[in-house]
């Protein structure tokens, strides 16, 4: 794993990830693990992709998925006008 890595952290990676999470890759540490196992430090992401908490979790490699990215949704600014048409 390396850092900005988007990832699905569900059951199939740990016990405690009853509902799987979004989770955006910090760093993997490098404590001592059992084999197949890691920690990994990064940021747990709401649907819109933002992070709303730091965490760090111990799971089993083999069960993490890659995730897409977040959709884009419209960015504010300024509308287009109107094709009006000038009449003589």
């Amino acid at each position: 794993m390396k850092a900005g890595d988007l990832l699905i952290v569900g059951r199939e990676a740990s016990v405690q990830f009853m509902r799987p999470i979004r989770f955006r890759v910090i760093r993997q540490l490098d404590w001592i693990t059992y084999d197949g196992w890691i920690w990994l430090d990064g940021y747990q992401l709401d649907d819109r992709g933002d992070a709303v908490a730091r965490r760090s979790v111990f799971v089993m490699k083999a069960g993490l998925r890659s995730a897409p990215a977040p959709v884009a949704l419209g960015q504010p600014g300024r509308k287009k006008a109107p094709n009006r048409r000038v009449t003589a």
